[in-house]
């Protein structure tokens, strides 16, 4: 009796090139911590905690990439629970209490983020796995995310986290990765584009009104004085890290962390408009290394929705001042751009992230 056909094994969809979004963030990750360095000079700026950012996307992703290789679901399991417990840890005051009264300010775009960081690892977990159980728990843990950011009274954190959760099941419907991307894209762009819109007085007057009490005037007052550094300083800029000793708002803020709460306005007042083209370039970079990657569409859309929503945290906020969250969104982006070995597993499906060996006959 003829042995049964083997199943058709689905080909990946990264072409020969396979290494070209590896090639292209390098570059682009240089060319950022270069740039600092020279506005840094130019200005008598501070760039260490620029360098520190760089290098934490580039540890984030390589060990995504290695650890996704191997144990994907595990592993982003395991971020998922991590960045749920630095969340908690960044709360201070635990549950039920405002993370806005308990923590200084910043440490709310914190915890907005690493809420979102942590529902995305779920949800590609949740996409990836095979087992429904162990699905059923992911989804539960995604859940239980949400709900955390709503008992630590991050507002921003819940939108964030509940749109990721709502564009998980669109994602898994979805066939055409590369329109979802660009679609992820223009999402990041328009909140980009709104903040600095705001900034600038750009809006209708009963428009910019809503948003400026949603915001707070002292945020607003941060974000205009970003927009007048950038435009003073349009090449090198302020210098990086001199935006609270620039700025008049932080010096008559008593609580200031020194920082204009969104990282486009930052960067383009620290480190003129070269700085702000290289940000958009990493965000670029990690939505080209989704497009191209071997993992199923589902975990690759998750993954972009994810940073998108952590980009637009990172616009109305300050959560890119902190390590674990440049860390964990490169950790996120290396995990959905993996390559399972070759060498143990055989060719890559893209209908997920492991594929289970064939049963012998």
């Amino acid at each position: 009796m003829a042995a049964p056909a083997e199943p058709p094994v689905e080909r990946s969809v990264v072409p020969e090139r396979a290494g070209a979004p590896d090639a292209i963030g390098a570059v682009v990750l240089g060319g950022c911590a270069v740039w600092a360095l020279i506005s840094a000079a130019g200005t008598d700026g501070r760039p260490e905690g620029v360098l520190l950012a760089v290098l934490a996307v580039a540890a984030g992703y390589a060990s995504g990439r290695i650890s996704g290789s191997l144990a994907p679901v595990a592993t982003a399991s395991v971020m998922a629970v991590a960045a749920l417990a630095a969340a908690i840890a960044s709360s201070q005051e635990g549950f039920g209490t405002a993370v806005t009264v308990g923590t200084p300010p910043g440490d709310t775009g914190a915890v907005a983020a690493l809420l979102v960081l942590a529902a995305g690892a779920t949800c590609c977990a949740a996409n990836a796995v095979g087992r429904s159980s162990v699905r059923i728990a992911l989804r539960l843990l995604a859940v239980t995310i949400a709900g955390a950011a709503l008992l630590f009274g991050s507002v921003a954190g819940f939108v964030a986290v509940l749109g990721v959760l709502l564009c998980t099941p669109a994602a898994a419907r979805t066939r055409h990765r590369t329109a979802g991307l660009a679609g992820l894209a223009l999402v990041t762009a328009l909140v980009v584009g709104a903040s600095w819109a705001v900034a600038e007085q750009a809006l209708p007057e009963g428009l910019s009104a809503s948003l400026e009490g949603q915001l707070t005037q002292h945020r607003v007052a941060l974000w205009q004085d970003a927009a007048e550094l950038a435009k003073e300083h349009p090449l090198l800029g302020s210098g990086p890290d001199r935006f609270g000793d620039l700025s008049p708002t932080v010096t008559r803020s008593l609580d200031s962390d020194g920082t204009p709460h969104s990282a486009a306005l930052q960067q383009a007042s620290e480190q003129g408009v070269v700085g702000l083209l290289l940000l958009g370039a990493v965000f670029g970079w990690l939505l080209y290394g989704l497009a191209r990657s071997a993992c199923s569409t589902p975990v690759v859309l998750t993954a972009g929705a994810a940073l998108t929503a952590l980009a637009a945290v990172a616009s109305v906020g300050n959560a890119l001042s902190f390590t674990p969250v440049t860390a964990g969104a490169g950790l996120l982006a290396g995990l959905a751009t993996a390559r399972p070995d070759a060498g143990r597993m055989g060719p890559v499906p893209v209908s997920s992230l492991t594929s289970a060996p064939a049963e012998e006959t």
